[in-house]
């Protein structure tokens, strides 16, 4: 049996945009709410939840990349990595939350509109949107490296769609003096999150449930490693991801090589693994004949007949 470890904790994690967005956000949020209070606006005050969202991912973000540095111990033998989506599923719970309490308060106006001062709304939601799109701009380029990143970075993203949509209701109700276009534009920022909370929330799911990482085809690895040569069947196949962009393989492996050439096995299925699917942890498990638990747990040939030497 061998294990290729990778269990450092990692370096390099995005804290200095994160810091900054952080702190960006929570200043605008304290002027935001106070305007959506003083403006009457619920757009407005669904656009300053938005906020606050944000600035609790971000600090939930950083929270989880300090943990996440912590390295393996006696208890937790691959260290904290999975921090990190428990602060996205966090994220993703709690936005669901606001966006489903914006639309009942939403319902609740539609009926009986409240007067707006839709100046006062519209400068408000311009700033807020100059403070969104600082943010993205400084989380953009993680946000496809780290799940955790990517919660925060898409809070900030439709909070910046929120800040559009209150801008075009500020300027409608100046107009017209349609009242009712503030709820209405609360309720479409509201149903605007509500999928890509749910996108979030299923991804960090597959990574709590230990599901095959996304993008990954479990089929495709087992093709891999049955075409390397000496490799007679493969069984027992987990794949999981620990973090983001952090997966993890066992496997066990029938061969026909005798012990001496067994080394020279593994180091290629290794290699074959890291190059064609960028899996750098795995641990693998030869036997000359397949063993009394093979096809019972797990993923891989069942049987020795549907393998075949090379």
């Amino acid at each position: 049996m061998s294990s290729n470890h990778a269990n450092s904790p990692p370096a390099g994690k995005p804290e200095s945009p994160l810091w900054i967005a952080l702190v960006l956000t929570t200043t605008f949020l304290i002027a935001e709410v106070v305007g959506g209070i003083i403006t009457n606006s619920l757009a407005l005050i669904s656009d300053a939840a938005h906020m606050f969202t944000d600035s609790a991912a971000l600090a939930v973000s950083l929270v989880a990349i300090r943990i996440g540095r912590r390295a393996a111990d006696r208890l937790r033998t691959f260290g904290y990595y999975r921090f990190e989506i428990l602060a996205a599923a966090f994220n993703a719970v709690l936005l669901f939350l606001v966006a489903m309490y914006i639309l009942y308060e939403a319902y609740q106006r539609i009926n009986n509109p409240p007067q707006i001062q839709s100046g006062a709304m519209l400068v408000v939601a311009a700033l807020g949107l100059v403070i969104n799109l600082i943010s993205m701009r400084l989380l953009a380029g993680d946000k496809d490296k780290s799940l955790n990143v990517k919660g925060a970075y898409l809070e900030v993203w439709s909070d910046m769609l929120g800040s559009v949509g209150v801008i075009a209701g500020a300027i409608i109700i100046r107009v017209t003096d349609w009242a009712w276009v503030d709820s209405a534009i609360a309720v479409l920022i509201g149903l605007w999150v509500l999928p890509r909370t749910w996108t979030l929330l299923k991804e960090s799911l597959n990574v709590l449930l230990e599901g095959v990482p996304e993008g990954l085809n479990i089929l495709e690895v087992e093709t891999a490693i049955k075409e390397i040569a000496c490799v007679v069947s493969v069984h027992e196949l987990h794949v999981w991801a620990i973090s983001s962009g952090k997966a993890s393989l066992t496997a066990h492996v029938v061969t026909e090589l005798a012990l001496p050439g067994q080394q020279v096995l593994l180091k290629k299925i290794r290699e074959t693994i890291a190059e064609q699917f960028d899996i750098h942890h795995c641990t693998i498990q030869l036997e000359i004949e397949p063993c009394e638990d093979a096809g019972e747990h797990g993923y891989g040939t069942r049987s020795l007949t549907s393998g075949g030497s090379k």
